[in-house]
């Protein structure tokens, strides 16, 4: 049989960005991309089948997770430290949040605005459209180069943290010796071979996060990706730099592993709140010990598994040298400074964040713009310095216990409505080209689909009873909300309700909403090279409850 030389097939561009598209897609750049993917791609496989056998290993042996024994000597060893951080990522205290640079008007906001940092989101707050990522990268790749007219040179402007899709995504425009290739190797690479030299130049980057990490095999082959790309692109050995985002509760487990992995190319660790609670019931939702109640009244960062979660995480960071960050406000502050809501949002906002900060994160993220000041001046009434790396925590002990404390509490009716509402209006905005959308006064991506499509197929394989009436969490209830949902939008959402409902209904967990939906004929026929209308806002139409809550500003 004849086999003829390997070869990388790219989709051709999506109508309106061909120049775009002529500019990234270069022949030195599909060499290199070829390459890279055709590299690691093995070992990309690899690491999605251990994650398969670990869950099946949890099940059958029904085990739960522990720190590892094997990697012990790694967690004992008190010398070791990760790399110091380059002078740019020392002060790390107010990041703007799930920032999709292909919303143009956005990005140039976040590039203007006094944030510390930026997270250029191709994941959790992004719809990866080839469109979108086409126009993204090539954002980027403009503000790097200082192409953007009225957005200050890189070196002076917020730095850029690249967030490239997690493991779970693939990129269905490219096919590299006949497979779809990865979509973080096609994020990562890119961004890479147009931006990495550039970014060390100005001693602002190559700096990175990365999503939905589960164990310290995945990164350390994220670190052998770091030093191949280097070598293959002459950048010194420890130029990248990577905050690794601890999304699922095995990843807790494993965190210094984890640091030890990229200690040349670490930034530290970050913790968030909805895909790490959405994790557990990937992982032991079936079981009903695992039964995570009302996320609207029952979780939040002060119950205990997720205290713990952040504790630990700041002592591990902390103790060996790493920045530890938290999650992400998603609050979104109503026009009108001197309204009673403006207030209650801002209050509801700075008691959540000083609990961090005292928690000893070095920063945090925030979606609105107008939040940026706000809590800059939180950090600089309560903390001393550039971050809070002398915070080394001596009096956390945290046990597998803490960690996998469920909270008490029930299921209510708002808690099941707001989850549905959720889950249908996230599919429906992916179904028009968006990553996040606007409800009920913040700002909703991924995440939190994530979590509310977690519990609605929780709470329906478990017959939760409501504590509102007793009423059973049933497929004709919950068939019954989704279609209220449907009546009371001004947008029809039958499709999205339609998927909603597939997904909450089947016997399996799917594991990822994002998977799944990426993999759905109804998207992928939606999204075949018709071009997106550019917007800059993302609201849905009808669900923009608390008419004063709007995207800020600057």
């Amino acid at each position: 049989m004849l086999v003829g030389p390997p070869i990388m097939e790219v989709c051709p561009p999506p109508p309106g960005l061909e120049a775009e598209y002529s500019t990234l897609l270069t022949a030195d750049c599909r060499h290199f991309l070829h390459e890279l993917i055709s590299t690691f791609d093995e070992e990309v496989d690899q690491i999605l089948q251990f994650r398969v056998h670990r869950k099946a290993e949890l099940d059958l042996s029904g085990g739960l997770p522990s720190f590892p024994e094997s990697t012990a000597h790694i967690r004992r060893d008190p010398a070791w430290r990760v790399l110091p951080v380059p002078p740019r990522l020392r002060r790390r205290h107010v990041d703007v949040g799930d920032l999709a640079p292909c919303d143009t008007q956005r990005f140039i906001k976040g590039l203007q605005s006094p944030a510390q940092g930026l997270q250029v989101d191709f994941d959790d707050g992004n719809c990866p459209t080839f469109y979108n990522q086409i126009k993204g990268i090539h954002n980027v790749v403009q503000a790097v180069h200082n192409q953007i007219p009225n957005v200050p040179c890189i070196s002076q402007a917020p730095v850029l943290m690249l967030r490239p899709r997690a493991w779970n995504m693939v990129e269905h425009n490219i096919l590299v010796e006949g497979k779809e290739a990865p979509g973080p190797l096609f994020d990562f690479g890119l961004l890479m071979f147009h931006c990495g030299q550039k970014l060390l130049e100005q001693q602002s980057g190559p700096f990175f996060y990365l999503s939905k990490v589960e164990s310290f095999m995945e990164a350390r082959l994220w670190n052998n990706i770091f030093i191949w790309t280097q070598q293959k692109l002459a950048l010194p050995l420890g130029s990248i730099k990577a905050t690794v985002l601890i999304e699922n509760v095995l990843a807790a487990f494993q965190m210094e592993e984890i640091l030890y992995e990229l200690r040349d190319h670490s930034a530290g660790l970050n913790c968030g709140l909805w895909d790490y609670s959405a994790s557990f019931v990937n992982k032991f939702g079936h079981r009903p010990a695992f039964l995570l109640p009302d996320r609207s009244k029952y979780v939040n960062m002060e119950k205990h598994f997720l205290r713990s979660y952040m504790d630990l995480l700041v002592q591990t960071c902390h103790r060996r040298g790493a920045l530890a960050t938290g999650g992400m406000a998603a609050l979104l502050l109503p026009q009108d400074p001197s309204s009673a809501s403006h207030r209650k949002a801002l209050d509801t906002v700075t008691r959540l964040k000083l609990l961090e900060i005292r928690a000893g994160v070095d920063g945090f993220m925030v979606y609105d713009l107008n939040l940026i000041r706000p809590m800059q001046r939180l950090f600089q009434l309560h903390t001393e310095g550039e971050n809070q790396l002398q915070q080394l925590r001596p009096d956390v002990s945290v046990t597998p216990g803490d960690l996998l404390q469920m909270p008490s509490g029930g299921v209510t009716l708002y808690g099941l409505r707001h989850n549905i509402a959720v889950g249908v209006l996230f599919i429906k905005a992916w179904l028009s080209g968006k990553g996040h959308f606007f409800y009920r006064g913040q700002v909703e991506d991924s995440a939190t689909a994530e979590i509310s499509r977690s519990q609605v197929w929780q709470w329906l394989r478990h017959q939760a009873r409501l504590e509102d009436d007793s009423r059973l969490v049933s497929r004709h209830l919950v068939s019954e909300l989704t279609g209220d949902v449907l009546q009371q939008s001004k947008r029809m959402l039958h499709t999205a309700a339609d998927m909603f409902l597939e997904v909450v209904l089947k016997r399996y967990f799917p594991e990822f909403i994002t998977s799944y939906l990426n993999q759905e004929h109804t998207f992928l026929s939606m999204h075949d090279g018709t071009q997106m209308e550019e917007k800059t806002d993302g609201r849905v139409e009808g669900w923009m409850e608390d008419s004063e809550a709007q995207p800020s500003k600057l």
